[in-house]
């Protein structure tokens, strides 16, 4: 049986379309209720929000569909996802729930669930709460109705637990810092982390009004970020996307790093303090120098698909604890059960104080390889797989690339597209391997 509503990452879409409707989340609510309720007599959930207008809506909703179920609500407010996941576990409770479109414009919104470890929950578990939804109702009778309250300090604790996975010796006394939040989540904490460990801060991106979040600013948006940088002449640049998982980081010359130079940045600093680094997770997109970088320094690198999801499973099947994509989700399974755009930024700027280096040197060993994407649209019906002439090309490519590049073809999950990467070390091989591909594909 397929998911009919859960996608990679929770359920999301279009607010006041289907599935993103009132109606629709109080019945999810109500499902993911009596699904724990097979666990748990009387089970607590904490919810969580972004900054979206349609999130009181939403949240509305889902408390009402909780409570209708016999399951206790806990209400966050405004929280970045991984700060949800922290408080699920800290407070032991059931289950948590974000409402959120991550880095998409405001008119999206999402929901998303966190075990009670904190961690993204089974596809069995999402396929138990779809055939809940399948039923009908079985609302609970006035006395086992479940109740609300709002915990007042949410945005407090996790700020001093973001704090936390900071070495103690260290400070960021002397730094300015441009933190950048997407008029997100993290507008009221990531300022906060940064100044309580000593950083002068200057905060942009950290006045949403319901419908400004993501919008020109944030993690999909640095533009804003480099330019605040240069203008205010800081030592550093942080960019969170609306959730606050995903991280942007940029130097004082307004260079920007994505997430495969952070992620090797971040196990090179481990390997420095002599700890034990046994691999590291990209995914297909990662970046061939990282991959090269990490297996001269002895660790070894695996690829998984597209998605942080997906990036967690390998990291809990080789029991290791670093991993990431380019668009800067960045697990550290040692400080944090997800991916943490705070933390994250966190762990970079703690290599940098440590070492007295800036990123640039810090990472000077690796020169990213030129990467060119082509996008070729597919005729209806065409079988693009059993394509011999583009078998032969990718053959072709991939010889004369030998060690030093590699060919990524995928099909589009969303449009009848096939995506043709090449990466090498030469921009222009790059781009004439990539077209000579591309062409195979062409009607």
């Amino acid at each position: 049986m397929g998911r009919q509503y859960f996608g990679t990452d929770g359920i999301r879409g279009t607010v006041g379309q289907a599935p993103i409707t009132p109606d629709f989340v109080l019945r999810l609510a109500h499902a993911v209720g009596h699904v724990l309720k097979r666990a748990e007599a009387r089970p607590t959930v904490l919810i969580g929000k972004d900054t979206r207008i349609s999130g009181y809506m939403l949240e509305s909703a889902l408390e009402s569909g909780f409570n209708s179920a016999g399951v206790d609500v806990v209400l966050l407010g405004p929280l970045p996802t991984p700060g949800v996941a922290y408080l699920t576990r800290a407070q032991r409770a059931s289950l948590g729930v974000v409402i959120s479109a991550s880095h998409n414009p405001f008119a999206d919104n999402g929901i998303k669930f966190f075990s009670a470890q904190g961690t993204k929950l089974s596809d069995a578990w999402e396929l138990a709460v779809e055939a809940e939804l399948a039923k009908p109702p079985e609302w609970a009778d006035s006395a086992s109705l479940g109740k609300s309250r709002r915990l007042d300090d949410a945005a407090g604790r996790y700020i001093e637990f973001c704090k936390s996975t900071f070495a103690n010796d260290l400070t960021l006394k002397g730094m300015k810092i441009v933190v950048d939040a997407a008029h997100g989540a993290a507008y009221h904490i990531a300022p906060k982390v940064f100044h309580e460990l000593g950083a002068e801060v200057i905060a942009i991106g950290c006045a949403p009004d319901g419908l400004n979040i993501n919008k020109d600013v944030g993690a999909t948006h640095p533009a804003a970020l480099v330019q605040a940088v240069k203008e205010h002449k800081a030592h550093f640049g942080v960019a969170l996307d609306g959730d606050a998982d995903r991280l942007q980081l940029v130097d004082a010359q307004g260079r920007l790093y994505n997430g495969d130079e952070l992620l090797y940045l971040m196990a090179d600093d481990r390997l420095g303090r002599d700890e034990h680094v046994p691999g590291v997770v990209g995914t297909l997109m990662t970046n061939m120098a990282v991959e090269v970088a990490l297996k001269k320094r002895g660790v070894q690198f695996v690829r998984a698909k597209v998605g942080d999801r997906y990036v967690l499973e390998e990291l809990e099947k080789h029991k290791w604890i670093l991993g990431g994509e380019g668009s800067g989700h960045l697990l550290a399974l040692d400080k944090h059960t997800t991916g943490d755009g705070l933390i994250s930024a966190l762990q970079v700027l703690q290599a940098c104080v440590r070492s007295g280096k800036s990123m640039a040197d810090l990472l000077k060993n690796v020169t990213l390889f030129p990467q060119t994407l082509i996008n070729v649209r597919l005729a209806p019906g065409q079988d693009w797989k059993s394509n011999t002439q583009m078998e032969a090309a990718t053959k072709a490519v991939e010889a004369e690339l030998g060690d030093t590049g590699r060919v990524l073809i995928r099909a589009s999950g969303t449009e009848p597209l096939v995506r043709v990467m090449v990466e090498a070390r030469d921009a222009t091989q790059a781009q004439a391997s990539a077209q000579r591909i591309a062409d195979t594909l062409k009607v």
